[in-house]
């Protein structure tokens, strides 16, 4: 009776208990603690992953293995503890001080360089953030001060400057090409690396572009370039942080390190946009890049602005009036190797131009050129008569000669007749021969009106010196009354 009472009480369990998982235990519960049992297979408990955050600082730069010779389990925590390794800082300006650190340091960047670009490491979600703030921990820094704010001279040509060299270039080089080999890998997902490359880190990038060393910002142009074309989150941020940047420099500090390598960025992003342009893309033209012609220091960076405006007039001719007002209003008066780089963009721009935006602006534009063809500096009145060497913009003159040639013809009668430059005499013969050819109608009459003028003149001169005369009389009877 005894035995049948105890069999009753021996119940199996229900399905749903049977089923159900064993309790996983939290970090706050012994995760240390494993239970074997024979009569089932072992279920390894969850552990949490390892981060920065959590993991021990050794406080010492420590050897550790490759990754591909740790065991997979392990390469977690292996890929962890080399990034903390990275994360250590040495002063560069003793070579010979932590020689020993440093090199282990440079070899563990060069590691995870390698990983990145072979993809040998599936990284997960908290590695890919700890490397991003370990890229952080390294490039965001205080930028040494330029030499003109040593020498606390104001103003200064750039051009002049030494040219700076970053003694810390042996880890920061590493540390770019990692962040770099990150964002091309075809095995980033953006929508993750998103989350750690965010706008604040974006900015901070941007910043960067002042360095002084011309390798870091060759770089930092690289990726922002990959950044911009990979995380289409991150483009109207982009475009807004290098527009202050623009504007910070043409109204307040006209020195800007980085200049050159943003109006790269910006030809490659003007060359994208799509047509018809937004009008947000129009008044960056109009607000930015044509005020770029303002500063003294234009010299450095002319090439990258002229590809940039003109990938604006080649998208929409119709803005090549806007532009060609814009270039003129910022003309140089005394700057004649900035008058000559005018000149040249000018040209390029006329190349897209059609015959409607043309008419609008050639007055003031042939008015200018003609000054510019009496210029005593013959480097800038050679680059004006060059213009009659492209077919497009003679082709152009020849539709409008009836207004282009009354305005100039003085001009290159004057050089022909007393510049000092053999060949600007002869190229602006040329010129002359080429709208008698033209249109000898129209010449003549310019001919008839230049020579009334030159008889005129002698008058003109007789009329300005009695002028004087008279105004010299009257002050010198009211200095004799008082």
């Amino acid at each position: 009776m005894f035995n049948k009472i105890m069999k009753r009480g021996q119940k199996k369990p229900s399905k749903s208990e049977a089923t159900e998982p064993p309790p996983v235990p939290t970090a706050a519960a012994a995760p240390n603690v494993t239970v074997n049992h024979a009569s089932r297979a072992t279920v390894a408990a969850p552990q949490p992953l390892l981060s920065l955050a959590t993991i021990q600082n050794p406080g010492v730069v420590e050897v550790l293995p490759m990754l591909r010779d740790v065991a997979v389990p392990e390469r977690h925590v292996v890929f962890i503890r080399k990034v903390l390794v990275c994360c250590f800082f040495f002063d560069f300006s003793d070579t010979m001080k932590s020689a020993r650190e440093k090199e282990i340091k440079r070899q563990t960047l060069a590691e995870l360089v390698d990983i990145v670009q072979s993809g040998s490491c599936k990284l997960n979600e908290i590695m890919q953030e700890d490397m991003i703030k370990m890229v952080s921990m390294n490039i965001f820094r205080c930028l040494p001060p330029a030499p003109h704010e040593n020498t606390g001279a104001e103003g200064g040509d750039p051009e002049e400057d030494d040219m700076f060299m970053d003694p810390a270039w042996p880890h920061l080089q590493l540390v770019y090409e990692l962040l770099l080999r990150y964002i091309v890998s075809s095995d980033t997902d953006t929508k993750l690396a998103k989350r750690f490359i965010d706008h604040a880190f974006v900015i901070k990038l941007l910043e960067l572009f002042d360095s002084e060393d011309m390798r870091e910002r060759e770089y930092l142009k690289t990726i922002v370039h990959r950044i911009y074309g990979r995380f289409m989150v991150h483009r109207p941020l982009i475009r807004n942080e290098i527009n202050n940047i623009l504007y910070r420099f043409i109204f307040e500090t006209e020195r800007y390190n980085g200049i050159c390598e943003l109006l790269e960025i910006l030809g490659s992003i003007i060359n994208g946009f799509a047509l018809p342009m937004k009008e947000e893309h129009k008044l960056f033209l109009v607000r930015a890049l044509i005020p770029m012609h303002k500063p003294k220091s234009i010299t450095m960076y002319h090439q990258q602005l002229s590809y940039c405006i003109t990938q604006f007039v080649e998208k929409d001719y119709r803005l090549s009036d806007t532009v060609i007002r814009g270039v003129l209003k910022y003309w140089p008066l005394t700057n004649c190797g900035k008058e000559v780089l005018f000149l040249g963009e000018l040209e390029e721009i006329l190349e897209f131009t059609q015959s409607a935006e043309f008419q609008r602006c050639m007055v003031p534009l042939f008015r200018q050129i003609g000054r510019s063809l009496n210029s005593p500096h013959f480097q800038v009145a050679e680059r004006a008569l060059f213009w009659w060497n492209n077919e497009h913009i003679v082709a152009l003159i020849a539709e409008n000669r009836h207004v282009v040639l009354p305005i100039i013809f003085d001009a290159l009668e004057k050089n022909i007749r007393s510049h000092w430059n053999p060949a600007i005499n002869g190229l602006s013969a040329n010129v002359r021969r080429m709208f008698q050819e033209m249109d000898g109608e129209l010449f003549d009459e310019c001919q008839r009106q230049h020579a009334a003028k030159e008889a005129n003149a002698g008058k003109l001169e007789e009329q300005r010196v009695s002028t004087w005369k008279r105004l010299e009389e009257v002050a010198a009877r009211t200095m004799g009354v008082v």
